[in-house]
């Protein structure tokens, strides 16, 4: 089985509870919250885990949060690797409204990593043996260079693992100069990368070819949220919009799709088949409150219905 490997340089432990109204200056009583390991990375392994996928994730943990952090993984059966870092690991908050079903997303500030603590992050993928997929994704935390995508790029060449990248800004252009095996951008994400403000639907797959030719990038999966996703290579592209369902959460839902897609690819499907399994996992996600991500009878039953449809 293929071993995948995450990083996540800026976790968070996931708080959710919900509220019956929101009001401001009003003592408001919370329904009882969850907990649940977070980032980007993370997402991705936890999703991984659940199909008992043999996945690895590594990332910086601290404090007492930390420690939490660690339990919460342990308690879902993730493995991991966890660099002890000075700061401690943050917090996010996500409030469910009830009477609006809006959902309210408190996103706290990156702790600061040392420069001894991002690299043992790097040192403890390069060590690791048997590697087919890295997948990094999420944000870069205060003390971390842009460039740190583009220096584990040159680590999946010499280990000779896909690289996978989820991110954003000066960091993911970093790491497409460098060259990666797959790629996760958002519309406006892609534009970044091509220097084009609006790129209309009709030109997706033009303007994400012509990315690929332009640079060392084998596939592009493009995020379209509601419709989908479409994924382009050099020589094809498919794209696959998720059935209709009860959304209550969509957090992680982007990297359970991540997820889902190198989870199957790891187990040589096509990328069509890879793609709609991504799909389901993403589609699953938003199924269920807060963050906790998809259930595998939620995503057993997306599958199929795509699958049908073909």
């Amino acid at each position: 089985m293929a071993k995948i490997v995450t990083l996540t340089f800026s976790p968070a432990i996931d708080k959710s509870s919900s509220i019956a109204s929101l009001i401001p200056e009003k003592k408001m009583k919370c329904t009882n919250p969850k907990f649940e390991a977070g980032g980007g990375g993370i997402n991705v392994a936890r999703v991984i885990a659940k199909f008992d996928g043999d996945v690895v994730a590594v990332f910086p943990s601290g404090g007492y949060t930390g420690k939490y952090f660690n339990h919460l993984l342990e308690k879902e059966k993730v493995p991991f690797i966890a660099i002890d870092t000075k700061n401690e690991t943050r917090e996010n908050f996500v409030i469910l409204e009830e009477s609006t079903n809006k959902q309210f997303r408190f996103g706290m500030p990156s702790n600061e990593l040392l420069e001894d603590e991002w690299k043992a992050c790097l040192s403890a993928i390069e060590n690791l043996k048997n590697v087919d997929y890295i997948v990094a994704s999420g944000s870069l935390p205060p003390g971390v260079p842009m460039n740190v995508y583009a220096q584990l790029s040159k680590i999946a060449k010499k280990i000779n693992a896909k690289f996978v990248v989820d991110t954003s800004g000066e960091a993911l252009k970093e790491a497409v100069n460098e060259g990666v095996f797959l790629l996760k951008p958002n519309l406006e994400e892609l534009g970044y990368l091509l220097g084009i403000e609006n790129i209309e639907i009709q030109n997706i797959e033009k303007a994400a070819k012509e990315l690929i030719l332009k640079n060392n990038c084998e596939i592009i999966v493009i995020s379209l949220g509601k419709d989908g996703a479409m994924l382009v290579t050099k020589n094809e592209s498919h794209t696959v919009k998720p059935p209709k369902v009860d959304v209550k959460s969509t957090v992680g839902a982007g990297d359970s799709m991540v997820a889902g897609l190198i989870y199957s690819l790891s187990k040589n499907n096509n990328l069509k088949n890879s793609l709609m399994f991504g799909i389901a996992c993403g589609t699953a996600a938003t199924m269920n409150k807060g963050t906790e991500l998809c259930k595998i009878s939620d995503v057993e039953k997306i599958y199929n219905t795509l699958i049908s449809k073909q």
